[in-house]
């Protein structure tokens, strides 16, 4: 068994990634912030953790993730808050989770991130550009770091049911994805620990999740 903690835990991905982790056996522990968001965690199978991302330093989120052995970044401000809320969480935020899975000795991390063609060929506003170049940022920072780290970058996320067929890979196509199969690959990609260092594209495919993983672990 595993235990994973998940920031953004209450958001679409990370419901979808506690249940997906609880129903295998894993342990899960959920940082969130509403108080109403505890019930709803609890029922994915997760251990809720309160906790604001953008009010938490890292010592103290870090004494949060003791005794996990792998942490999972999937929390986005949304587009809400404007630019400033964005910087905090996608930005700021990741950069004190890394922080402080360093200093609690979780050397795995995981982060849902954006996959770079995602405005391309569209009239984008200052606060797209701003996501985008925030997103950039927390990769480079992660990626500079010590810890064992994947990127995820997926594709348009919709909320179809998920097929359990995706296509990954350092440089793919752009296309959509459902959260489904996001939270799906995320599950695989923590269960074969020899993906690593790696920053993988994603969308909807032909190849099963598990058989897709196991092809990145080998290159």
């Amino acid at each position: 068994m595993t235990t994973i903690f998940i920031i953004g835990a209450a958001g679409k991905i990370g419901r979808r990634l506690s249940k997906t982790l609880a129903d295998k056996g894993h342990a899960v522990r959920a940082l969130y912030r509403k108080p109403e968001q505890e019930q709803t965690l609890r029922q994915t199978g997760a251990e809720p953790v309160s906790g604001n991302l953008t009010e938490l330093d890292a010592t103290t989120l870090a004494a949060h993730m003791k005794g996990s052995d792998v942490v999972v970044f999937t929390a986005g401000a949304g587009g809400k808050g404007g630019p400033e809320m964005t910087n905090a969480v996608d930005g700021e935020g990741l950069k004190t989770a890394v922080a402080a899975a360093t200093q609690a000795g979780v050397s795995r991390f995981l982060l849902v991130s954006a996959f770079p063609e995602a405005g391309r060929g569209k009239t984008i506003s200052d606060t797209f550009e701003n996501y985008m170049r925030v997103k950039k940022e927390a990769d480079v920072a992660l990626a500079q770091s010590e810890l064992d780290w994947v990127i995820l970058r997926p594709g348009t996320l919709v909320d179809d049911s998920g097929t359990g067929l995706i296509q990954a890979g350092p440089a793919i196509p752009y296309g959509d994805i459902p959260r489904d199969d996001v939270a799906a690959t995320l599950a695989e990609f923590i269960e074969q620990p020899d993906v690593s260092r790696v920053i993988i594209e994603l969308t909807t495919g032909d190849v099963p999740v598990r058989q897709a993983v196991e092809k990145i672990a080998k290159c």
